[in-house]
């Protein structure tokens, strides 16, 4: 999902977010057993903003499952407008791509895409979008759907060229089920609760279980080197971009201003970690996150004036190895 997926507000004040539209599977669906898309090399492409949080994280996987060949990709212009998500063809610095076009020559707007897949279609246009470039078809619009197709090897994560990723292995499936679910409420949805709440009280509840939550992710990680141990698993990719974005963004912009993430000693090093695994640095376009929020959300920003700072050194060594086991 995307970071504009609001389906309205409750009565209370509430963001709430609009759930995907399209959720079918490549491979054999573990939710049913049935087979609808078949896994093939060049078939599926992705198109994703760098901007989004939800879009980075199938972005990262892409990159660490060795997909860069087998499924293709699209990079949208990270501002909106009442158009929606568009490939404006302008030119970028930071992060691959280089341009914002469609890589298959096929769509100017993500709409399109919506459009061809359901025509009824009257929701929000979210990224990431996983696209049959086949059936001429969206295939999944649920980024967490689409990061574990990535990573599972009977699925898309069978045609990358590196080692399987095991990032949903089943003996921690449990526990990771319930880290997801928490991280997500709290921290990778709280911001936006936070953000985007429209009374007192709703901003203040998000506010307050959002900065548990990093207060019980500091302990957690003062213990073990990743969320559930020695081996990174989806948990943290999940919770990866939220963290890069924090400081940057949503400790200003959406009022989330208690603690900064430097102020997490464990939080910001293994941060820096995640940030420095190869490949993950490149996906990791602050230019393009910062035009994106401070242009996009004019009720909260409505000067579009982009801060310059902090601009903090990723490149810092995070020592993780070393005081974390």
């Amino acid at each position: 999902m995307a970071d504009s997926a609001i389906a309205g507000e409750l009565a209370s004040g509430e963001f709430r977010r609009q759930e995907s539209r399209f959720r079918d599977w490549v491979g054999a669906d573990p939710r049913t057993a049935q087979t609808r898309s078949a896994v093939e090399r060049s078939r599926y492409h992705l198109y994703v903003s760098l901007a989004c949080p939800w879009s980075h994280r199938t972005a990262i996987v892409r990159e660490l499952a060795g997909l860069q060949d087998a499924v293709g990709i699209s990079y949208l212009a990270p501002f909106r407008d009442e158009r929606g998500w568009a490939f404006s063809g302008e030119s970028f610095g930071d992060g691959p791509g280089g341009r914002y076009v469609d890589a298959l020559g096929r769509i100017s707007f993500l709409s399109e895409a919506y459009r061809a897949g359901d025509p009824s279609f009257a929701g929000r246009v979210t990224v990431p979008v996983l696209w049959d470039a086949v059936e001429g078809r969206i295939v999944n619009n649920e980024s967490s759907d689409i990061i574990r197709m990535m990573s599972d090897a009977g699925s898309l994560g069978g045609l990358g060229h590196g080692e399987e990723l095991q990032l949903y292995p089943p003996p921690l499936r449990e526990q990771i089920d319930e880290l997801n679910a928490r991280i997500y409420r709290s921290v990778n949805n709280g911001v936006y609760r936070a953000g985007f709440a429209r009374r007192q009280k709703a901003y203040e509840a998000a506010f307050a279980e959002l900065f548990e939550s990093l207060r019980w992710l500091e302990g957690l990680l003062g213990e073990r080197r990743y969320l559930l141990g020695e081996h990174i698993t989806e948990a943290d990719w999940r919770l990866f971009p939220t963290l890069v974005r924090f400081d940057e963004v949503y400790n200003l912009h959406f009022r989330c201003n208690l603690r900064r993430l430097v102020d997490y000693p464990n939080l910001w090093a293994y941060a820096r970690e995640l940030h420095q695994l190869p490949g993950v640095a490149a996906t990791v376009a602050m230019e393009q996150i910062k035009r994106h929020y401070y242009t996009t959300h004019d009720e909260l920003n409505p000067k579009r004036i982009i801060p310059v700072g902090p601009g903090y050194d990723w490149s810092e060594p995070h020592g993780r190895g070393l005081t974390a086991g």
